[in-house]
């Protein structure tokens, strides 16, 4: 505590540094009620955009609320820290942590936040990142790759660890586990193998970020190199909580830490298959199903159960075990028919799942030496592609249809000389 001014100069200058709590926000949410997407909406937010859950009533979000949590925007947690007076106080006087050169050095911490999630987060116009699936592909990397793809990959690991800048700039260190799990992914799909060791440390640290424990910070900025190297005579300092840690936990939700944790032991597995460590891969990936096992069922969230699944079974193929392997596949492919055969389920999510579930059980077939039975496989896989790409033409027709229509509205209420009104969506 500083001490109390005396003179009346004093007291004015006191005054004007503390805040009429009129002027303040609403605080921040209860940490008991920050539950993310868990939370299902009662109806889809757009057409199209939001699901039916299979499982329980409501529509999923798209996954926007574990955004928000993550991201944290509206910077909930350094409120609960530091208190309403101080943090707008400081946020007043620009003393929150933010890049203050470069490119950056003239937009606000909030603005460099939604820079960090567009990092992070973007929808890629690319087939590699459009498609959902986490499924590790063993020697998806040969060599081969032409320029184009290989630049692509290239930007978007430079991207990631652009990513994990911000993030310790900005002291997010939720956003510092996802960036690590993300140049763990991205490493891999632009050096294959030869990148696994550097795969597996970044998902290893990823984990130490959201984990119970206590984490150094210099060991996790130093992924954000090209070429990261520690010196041999750094002695760790692992002072920094992680995010379940008890003290963190006084500030934000365990479900923050389960989003990292979810992401980090999935690419930690992969990294681990592609070194050969199959039983321990496997461990890595089955981490992730009680955190899931709650989780509604939709879209979105059964991509990465199905994601899970495959990579199991991938495992116990190149072991040479195709029945349990065959176990898996099976399991994948039934969430996404669930979503086919189901009137509320999102049709082209499920026939994709459907198809990468399918494919896995192709490529094993072949590797146990039952090509014919592969091929008869193969032959469905590309079967159910065709239809799903005349479902997604289907889908940007009706998109394309609703924008024109909104437009159209727009211009009558224009030339009108009204004001345009959001059209309103039918409950269902």
């Amino acid at each position: 505590m500083g001490k109390k001014a005396k003179t009346a100069q004093g007291k004015k200058k006191a005054a004007t540094r503390k805040l009429p709590k009129s002027e303040l926000p609403p605080p921040p949410k209860p940490l008991d009620t920050e539950v993310g997407s868990a939370k299902l909406l009662e109806e889809p937010t757009l057409p199209g955009s939001g699901y039916k859950a299979l499982d329980r009533e409501g529509f999923d979000d798209g996954g926007v609320a574990d955004l928000t949590l993550v991201i944290d925007l509206e910077d909930s947690v350094l409120r609960r820290k530091r208190g309403d007076q101080e943090y707008f106080n400081a946020l007043r006087q620009d003393l929150l942590p933010r890049v203050t050169r470069g490119a950056l050095a003239k937009d606000s911490r909030r603005e460099q936040k939604i820079k960090l999630a567009k990092l992070l987060f973007s929808e890629e116009e690319n087939e590699e990142d459009a498609n959902p699936s986490e499924v590790y592909v063993e020697n998806a990397v040969d060599g081969q790759e032409d320029e184009a793809t290989k630049a692509h990959r290239m930007q978007r690991l430079t991207s990631a660890r652009s990513a994990l800048t911000l993030s310790t700039v900005l002291r997010e260190p939720a956003c510092a586990s996802l960036s690590l799990s993300e140049i763990s992914k991205r490493r891999l799909s632009y050096y294959g193998k030869e990148g696994a060791d550097a795969a597996l440390r970044c998902a290893d640290k990823a984990i130490e970020i959201a984990g119970d424990g206590f984490y150094d910070t210099d060991e996790i900025e130093v992924e954000a190199q090209e070429e990261p190297k520690i010196d041999p005579k750094h002695e760790k300092n692992a002072t920094a909580p992680g995010l379940a840690h008890p003290t963190s936990l006084k500030l934000l939700p365990i479900r923050v830490s389960h989003l990292c944790l979810r992401s980090a032991y999935l690419h930690r597995g992969n990294a681990l298959a592609a070194m050969g460590k199959e039983d321990e891969a496997r461990e890595s990936y089955e981490k992730v199903f009680p955190m899931l096992d709650p989780e509604p069922r939709c879209g979105r969230l059964d991509w990465e159960r199905s994601s899970l699944y495959v990579n199991i079974g991938n495992t116990f193929s190149r072991q040479g075990d195709y029945a349990k392997a065959e176990q898996q596949y099976e399991v994948a492919e039934k969430l996404g028919k669930d979503h086919v055969d189901t009137p509320e389920g999102n049709k082209t999510d499920g026939m994709g799942m459907m198809i990468v579930a399918m494919r896995a059980r192709a490529f094993a077939l072949k590797k146990h030496g039952r090509e014919e039975e592969g091929k008869a496989v193969m032959k469905k896989v590309i079967e159910l592609q065709l239809q799903l790409n005349a479902e997604k033409a289907k889908e940007e027709e009706e998109k394309k249809k609703q924008a024109e229509e909104a437009a159209a509205q727009t211009n009558a209420v224009q030339e009108g000389g009204g004001e345009a009104q959001a059209p309103m969506v039918a409950a269902s």
